[in-house]
Parts: C-alpha cells; sequence; structure tokens
C-alpha cells in the first residue's frame, strides 16, 4: 500500500572482545592460585589494549596533522 516499511532487526554483536576475555581468564587463575603474577600482569590485556588504542589515536592525529600523507 506504499506505507513505510519499519526494520526492527536489532543485530548487536555483544561479545566479549579477546583482552576482555583474556583478561577474566587471567582473573580466574589468579583467584585460584593456578598463577602467582602480580595484578598489574593479570589486568594488563585491558592497559594493554587501552595503551594501543592511545597509540593509535596519536597516530592518526599526526596523519591528519600532516595533512593525510605518509
Amino acid at each position: 500500500m506504499g506505507g513505510i516499511e519499519i526494520n526492527n532487526d536489532n543485530k548487536s554483536s555483544g561479545g566479549m572482545s579477546f583482552c576482555s576475555v583474556l583478561t577474566l581468564i587471567f582473573i580466574v587463575l589468579k583467584l585460584c592460585g593456578v598463577i602467582k603474577w602480580s595484578w598489574i600482569w593479570v589486568l594488563s590485556p585491558m592497559w594493554i589494549g587501552i595503551l594501543v588504542a592511545i597509540i593509535l589515536v596519536i597516530i592518526g592525529v599526526a596523519i591528519a596533522y600532516r595533512g593525510g600523507a605518509l
């Protein structure tokens, strides 16, 4: 009838990232006494992922500032 078509496909990934899964595994191993690492290293997948993201943003800003030329 020429009406408006509404699409209600709510597709979201909803999954955990690799870093999140790795962090969760390390926390469980630490709490169970399987590994004797410092908490800094147990939580390292989180801060390493954040550090990589920050570095990529800095590189992107530097490339944009130079006019997009590599």
